[in-house]
């Protein structure tokens, strides 16, 4: 995807804490170790899940990372968007935060921005110390994304996705997904309740069906060309990547729809499309929708 050269950026709504190092015990996860450990972790937590659920452990002398950055001086324009990766995640957060604030407008409500914090090895949130085991993730309790731009090489290399700019995006968006759900009330009602048909993938498949919006209406924002039928393939493979039943197959060898958590790669694709085709929230009802 090309960025509008001349889009004015504003890297404050990212912020930078790669390379800050937190004390204490970090993250423990429980239930497993290695990759196959890893695994399921990324299965309840890639892109969307919340790190408090799994028994983080939270060391009371970290508090926050303080922010290192050089975002303010490197992402100014869409050109910077187009060159660097960092800047990349800056555009399509500027891009989304400004369809979902112009869609809450024209309902007659006020958006609450969220910041996308972008860490390498673990990170210190309201939600949790997490670690980038866990992918990227929305934390409702500070109300911000947490990114570890490293999944997008994984992303590649251990789930088999293609790859490429809009893959990336359709990940960021799926993420504020969950923060309009966190807006409008959604959020709570989709928690804990694992399985096919379960409010667990009911939630994570209105997140994708939102990411699928954003995708529709990603050009009216002003900071991106229109979109291509390539770079759609390449959010839709994106969301094929990490469907339920794709990475259970690959590192479990076995399909078990009881423990699913972000429905199947079908799915998956299936509701970015609705919201892609639709591009209306009211088409999104993955809540009474029959999967």
């Amino acid at each position: 995807m090309s960025f509008n050269p001349n889009a004015p950026l504003d890297p404050g709504q990212v912020t930078d804490v790669r390379g800050t190092r937190l004390g204490g015990r970090g993250l423990l996860i429980g239930g497993g170790g290695g990759l196959v450990g890893i695994v399921l972790v990324v299965v309840y937590l890639l892109l969307g899940g919340n790190p408090a659920d799994l028994g983080t452990t939270v060391d009371p002398g970290a508090g926050a990372p303080s922010q290192s950055s050089t975002l303010q001086q490197e992402c100014n324009t869409g050109a910077d968007a187009n060159k660097k990766g960092e800047c990349r995640i800056v555009g399509y957060v500027n891009s989304v935060q400004k369809f979902w604030k112009d869609e809450f407008n024209r309902s007659g409500q006020q958006y609450q921005p969220a910041k996308t914090v972008i860490f390498t090895d673990q990170v210190s949130t309201g939600c949790g110390v997490a670690s980038t085991a866990v992918g990227p993730f929305y934390c409702p309790q500070d109300r911000q994304i947490y990114l570890d731009l490293g999944f997008f090489q994984d992303l590649q290399t251990k789930f088999g996705a293609r790859g490429g700019s809009l893959a990336e995006g359709y990940i960021v968006a799926h993420e504020y997904g969950h923060h309009i759900q966190d807006l409008t009330g959604q959020l709570d009602s989709g928690s804990g309740e694992q399985g096919a048909g379960g409010l667990s993938v009911r939630t994570e498949l209105q997140a994708d069906c939102y990411a699928g919006i954003w995708a529709n209406h990603a050009a009216e924002t002003g900071f991106l060309q229109p979109l291509t039928a390539d770079q759609i393939a390449q959010a839709l493979d994106a969301a094929a990547a990490v469907g339920d039943d794709r990475i259970q197959k690959e590192f479990q060898g076995r399909v078990n729809p009881e423990v699913w958590t972000h429905g199947s790669s079908m799915q998956r694709q299936q509701w970015f499309t609705v919201g892609y085709q639709k591009g209306n929230t009211s088409d999104c009802d993955t809540f009474h929708a029959n999967l």
